[in-house]
C-alpha cells in the first residue's frame, strides 16, 4: 500500500488473493475425511440435476459416498459403464462449492474428471445449446487463487481439450473451442464488464470453470470440461432462452464419461 496526495493507493500485491502458499498440506484435509473408494478412477462433475436423478432411477446406480452434508444431501453414484465403475455427481454451483465437493472426489480415489454444465454467452451467434469445450479461463474468482499462483488467465490442459474434441468430432457434433470468464458474481455482470471479457477473448460467462483447473492442477489429476450455451448476456437485455431445460444435457452427460474414460 502506498499513499499519494494523503490517500491510500493499492498495488495488486496488497489483495490477499496473490499471497499463494504453495503447502498442499493445510490444517484441515480432504483426504483426512475421506476414504479412498476400491477402484475409483474416472468421475464426472455434472450441473444436471434431473440427468443425475433420471441416471440413478433407471441404471439403479449406487450411492457410494456423500459430500458435505451440512449443506444438504450431495451424493456421489457409482454406475457400471462399457465394462467400467464410473463416479457421478451433482456439484454444488459455485467455485468454493465445487472445490469443496472437488477436493472430496479426489480424496475418494478418482484421479480422471470431466464436468459438464451450462454457461450464459458473450456472443449473440453462439445459439442455445451449442457445445463449448473451454481451453482457458479469466480468473474472476477467488477460490483458484489458493491453488495456483495468481495470474489472469490459466490454461485447460491441452491433452483433454483433444479428448473431448476428438469426441464430438465423432458424433459429427457442432461445437466450438474457446475462452471462458469464470465468476463468483453473476449479479455483476454490467455490460462495460462483458465488453472488456469480449476484448479478452470470452466466448462464455460461467462459475466454476477456473477453479476447476486450478484445483486439477494442484492436485495432480486429469480434468476436462464441457459447456453448453445458455443464456445470452450479448444484449442490452438478459434473453434466459429457456437453457435450464435443453435436451443437449442428457447428451452431454454420457459424453462427459466417454470422454473421461479416455483421459
Amino acid at each position: 500500500m502506498m499513499m499519494k496526495n494523503n490517500k491510500q493507493i493499492f498495488t495488486p500485491m496488497d489483495i490477499p488473493l496473490t499471497d499463494f502458499d504453495g503447502n498442499p498440506c493445510a490444517l484441515i484435509n480432504a483426504a483426512g475425511l475421506k476414504r479412498p473408494i476400491a477402484g475409483a478412477d474416472c468421475c464426472v462433475i455434472t450441473f444436471f440435476p434431473e440427468v443425475v436423478e433420471k441416471v440413478v432411477r433407471e441404471k439403479k446406480a449406487k450411492k457410494i459416498g456423500r459430500f458435505a452434508k451440512d449443506v444438504g444431501d450431495f451424493p456421489l453414484y457409482g454406475i457400471p459403464y462399457k465394462g467400467k465403475d464410473v463416479g457421478i455427481y451433482y456439484s454444488g454451483i459455485g467455485a468454493p462449492l465445487a472445490v469443496l465437493f472437488f477436493e472430496q472426489a479426489i480424496a475418494y480415489g478418482f484421479k480422471r474428471f470431466v464436468a459438464c454444465g451450462g454457461a450464459g454467452v458473450l456472443k449473440k451467434d453462439i445459439q442455445a445449446g451449442k457445445i463449448v469445450i473451454p481451453s482457458s479461463a479469466l480468473r474472476d474468482e477467488g477460490t483458484s487463487f489458493h491453488y495456483q499462483p495468481a495470474s489472469r488467465i490459466i490454461e485447460m490442459d491441452d491433452a483433454a481439450v483433444a479428448v473431448l474434441e476428438d469426441e464430438m468430432k465423432a458424433d459429427g457434433m457442432p461445437y466450438i473451442i474457446g475462452r471462458t470468464w469464470t465468476t463468483d458474481a453473476p449479479y455483476r455482470e454490467t455490460k462495460d464488464k462483458i465488453n472488456q471479457r469480449v476484448s479478452e477473448g470470452c466466448l462464455t460467462v460461467d462459475m466454476e470453470c477456473s477453479a476447476f483447473i486450478a484445483v486439477s492442477r494442484f492436485r495432480n489429476v486429469k480434468f476436462g470440461q464441457y459447456l453448453y450455451a445458455g443464456d445470452d448476456l450479448s444484449g442490452d437485455d438478459w434473453d434466459h432462452r429457456n437453457w435450464t431445460t435443453h435436451d443437449v444435457r442428457q447428451y452431454l452427460f454420457w459424453k462427459s464419461i466417454d470422454g473421461c474414460l479416455k483421459l
